[in-house]
């Protein structure tokens, strides 16, 4: 079957013409001229456009996923229809253990202001540093963002944020500061519906009148009359941007708190007015040169460190309040004020030689309630709660948990162990005084505080009973599984070790250390109220009373003598390595309480010890805080001294208890003590 040809099949090509060119019906070529032959086409700037097409492709998912994203995570947000400002904050009234108001925290709120009201160079500081789009984006600064995030990934840490003024205020009136994804998400959608319903000023206003701006302060002109004595209004430029300051991290830049940082951090917004135009050159200069600013240094009570903590635990109990509060608590003003007294007092007569600038003091009955609370030496200059907040090395403070796991691995009191070099994995313990005793009892080395015998006994009963024994008393701080751990080189808080001694004073009960007791509503309504006496027995009575005739001895003839009471107490000294740190934690039948001085930047003390100042402040308060109070025996002590009991590993007595030291009371002691022949023939020499 043949093909049918296409209909210029069989032309000829005209002679002349280049092969595959074939001619035109009726057109000639003229003789002897070539063809021209069009150059195949080209596309215009295709990697451009391949580019442009990937990323309108990516942009379109980009969108389309923060399209999803958002709506997933607006789920469970209120309708905005119905979503309202929350009324101003709940104040919270603050009473001690016989019902006396303390405070009222609702007072550091100060007034409404309205933005016409407020100085503007104060609204320009706060944009210039806070976000400076703030008039011209709608709620998020897409800009703002890339440069965070370009920041954040060159320094490889969180650097800087890029959330707006109406972000913020989003997190503040609705969200928990929690750092998560679906917060984020939130906050965006929060900012947005903000921008749709109120006017930029509007949303300045209530942002200024609400932020926290440290000191317990939240508002612009509770921080004004905190700071500088005087109403919002009236703040200078330099006032306006120091509170402009604030808003990054209030605690840190308050000049109350850091002078020298607030100053920075002043200057730098300063310098951010300058760049956006609000001020010259000339005013930021005058306003840096313009002298120190007058700061008020104020105190509004006695109690401020422990009322700070009353406010942080509150939410604890309840969440977060939304209405007037009640809250009584277990603090005595009059043990208060003999403890500020104490601090006070011991501290001043320090020579400026020891290089020690803070201290810290509590004290809890025996069920665990504080009495008395001093974070620091002066709360107007540093909120920050050395009590309850910071964690320091408890050096040989700690030794009590060790002897405790021995008692309970069954050792007792009487116990001989060496003093004498010893390795540990390559760590050798040093005593104090730098030499070694050779042998004695366990009564004794813990009354001296050898370092080698609580190492000793340390890996003797394992460290981990170690760990339970402390874990069981109270210490909830990370616990380090290593030798070294018997010289309390893991950190703790004042607050736990001090209860953690607690049960050598009840008789072998674990507390949980508390300061509110009630929380109620302004009509009357519990919202809580303490109930039930804690763990339960930690501590066999025989050992408690074991552990009480060794820690009695620390104040009789220990490191502890300048903590001697006119009445039973006990205790124990700590110093951590290189004297940066150094406590006392003792107790009566009554209270314990416990003390630590030291610098707040670790800086090491000129061999300031633990049987030293924090050993004078303890008693100092404690002998005021029993003062006409009848003498009380400490569990499983006998009202009077054992003279027979007093007794030292180095054979020594009391001359008072030679004429007690019977024949009879002899032969009984000896089967008590069960040790070799050779330390009673040493004991029983004289």
């Amino acid at each position: 079957m043949n093909k049918k040809r296409p209909p210029s099949a069989g032309r000829k090509r005209p002679a002349g013409a280049p092969k595959g060119a074939a001619s035109r019906p009726g057109q000639r070529r003229p003789a002897g001229r070539r063809p021209r032959v069009a150059p195949p086409k080209k596309r215009a700037f295709p990697l451009l456009r391949r580019s442009l097409y990937w990323a309108t492709v990516c942009g379109l998912w980009l969108i389309l996923g923060f399209t999803g994203m958002a709506a997933y995570y607006a789920v469970g947000l209120p309708d905005p229809g119905q979503l309202k400002l929350p009324a101003r904050a709940p104040s919270i009234t603050i009473l001690d253990v016989h019902g006396n108001e303390l405070a009222r925290r609702g007072a550091y709120r100060g007034k409404e202001v309205s933005i016409s009201a407020m100085p503007p160079h104060l609204i320009q500081a706060v944009v210039a540093t806070e976000d400076r789009r703030f008039y011209s984006h709608f709620g998020v600064d897409p800009f703002g963002l890339s440069r965070a995030m370009l920041a954040n990934l060159t320094a490889g840490q969180i650097v800087q944020g890029g959330s707006t003024i109406s972000q913020q205020l989003a997190k503040n009136l609705f969200l928990k500061p929690k750092r998560t994804l679906r917060r984020k998400m939130r906050e965006l959608l929060l900012a947005l519906w903000l921008e749709t319903k109120f006017s930029k000023d509007r949303i300045l206003e209530i942002y200024l009148n609400r932020v926290y701006l440290g000191a317990g302060t939240y508002g612009v002109d509770a921080a004004a009359r905190r700071y500088f004595n005087k109403p919002v209004r009236r703040i200078t430029l330099r006032e306006a941007a120091m509170l402009a300051g604030l808003l990054k991290a209030p605690s840190r830049y308050a000049p109350t708190n850091n002078p020298k940082l607030a100053a920075k951090r002043t200057a730098l917004v300063l310098q951010n007015m300058e760049n956006e135009g609000y001020i010259s050159a000339a005013e930021r200069r005058a306003a840096i040169k313009g002298g120190d600013i007058a700061v008020s240094h104020r105190v509004k009570h006695r109690a401020g460190y422990a009322l700070d903590w009353v406010a942080e635990r509150v939410p604890d109990y309840i969440g977060e309040p939304g209405r007037d509060l009640i809250v009584r608590t277990t603090l005595d003003m009059k043990l208060q004020s003999m403890a500020k007294q104490a601090v006070a007092k011991i501290m001043a007569a320090e020579p400026e030689s020891a290089h020690v600038s803070e201290a810290a003091l509590i004290a809890m009955n025996r069920s665990g309630a504080v009495k008395a609370l001093i974070g620091g030496r002066d709360y107007a200059r540093s909120q920050f709660n050395r009590a309850v907040t910071a964690k320091r090395q408890p050096g040989s403070a700690f030794k009590p948990f060790v002897y405790l796991a021995a008692l309970e691995s069954g050792l007792s009191p009487r116990t001989i162990r060496s003093d004498r070099p010893m390795m540990f994995k390559g760590w050798m313990p040093r005593n104090y005084s730098g030499d070694y005793k050779g042998r004695m009892s366990l009564k004794h080395a813990l009354s001296r505080s050898v370092n080698t015998v609580a190492a000793g006994l340390a890996n003797e009963v394992g460290v981990k009973k170690v760990i339970r024994a402390a874990r069981r008393l109270g210490i909830s701080s990370p616990l380090h599984a290593n030798p070294s751990i018997a010289l309390g080189t893991s950190e703790v808080s004042l607050i736990e070790l001090t209860g953690a001694y607690t049960p050598f004073m009840n008789g072998g009960f674990g507390v949980i250390p508390h300061v509110v007791s009630s929380i109620q509503d302004s009509d009357g309504q519990v919202l809580y109220q303490r109930v039930g006496s804690g763990p339960g027995r930690v501590i066999h009575p025989a050992r408690v009373a074991d552990m009480n005739r060794m820690l009695v001895e620390v104040i009789r003839r220990g490191t502890g003598r300048r903590a001697a009471l006119d009445r039973p107490a006990a205790g124990k000294t700590g110093t951590s390595q290189g004297f940066r740190d150094a406590l006392f934690v003792g107790y009566t039948a009554r209270l314990t309480t416990g003390v630590w001085v030291g610098n707040d930047n670790g800086a090491p003390m000129n061999k300031v010890t633990g049987g030293g100042l924090p050993a004078r402040i303890w008693r100092q308060f404690m002998l005021a805080a029993h003062k006409g109070l009848p003498p009380r025996p400490l569990p499983g002590l006998q009202p009077a001294p054992d003279p027979i009991g007093d007794l030292v590993a180095d054979g020594s007595r009391p001359r008072t208890a030679r004429k007690d030291w019977s024949g009879r009371a002899r032969k009984v002691r000896e089967a008590e003590y069960k040790i070799d022949s050779g330390f009673l023939k040493r004991l029983f020499s004289r």
